[in-house]
């Protein structure tokens, strides 16, 4: 169900090496980061286990709410009938449905703010 989860921090700086402390413990450790010039937007930090990035942070503006919640999707046209669906319920988009090659040459996503201003993601992982 839930891909992945990601908090805003103030000071992205300060947050990442909190969270590297703190979670080495857990065995987690950073595994992607994307900067503000790759997004066009923020820098952000994913953490995970195997390779994957199950939880990031980022040092978004006052964009969207402080919580990012992605779900995963069976497929593209998932991703795009999430969007319609979400934007028909009265969210705003924050991200057509579309290839982000940062993260991974088939990563595609779509992005909704929800009526609390939260940012909510579905994504596909598989090849088109």
């Amino acid at each position: 169900m839930l891909d992945h989860i990601g908090i805003r921090c103030a000071d992205f700086t300060r947050s990442l090496a909190f969270f590297q402390q703190a979670l080495a413990p857990l065995g987690i450790r950073v595994v992607m980061q994307v900067s503000a010039e790759q997004t066009g937007d923020h820098d952000h930090a994913g953490f995970g286990r195997t390779g994957k990035p199950d939880f990031w942070i980022g040092n978004a503006p006052g964009a969207h709410g402080g919580v990012h919640v992605a779900f995963s999707a069976d497929s593209r046209e998932a991703v795009d009938a999430f969007h319609r669906a979400a934007l028909a319920a009265g969210g705003q988009d924050h991200g057509a449905p579309g290839i982000r090659e940062y993260y991974h040459p088939s990563y595609y996503g779509a992005f909704v703010l929800d009526p609390d201003g939260n940012n909510i993601e579905a994504v596909c992982h598989r090849p088109g």
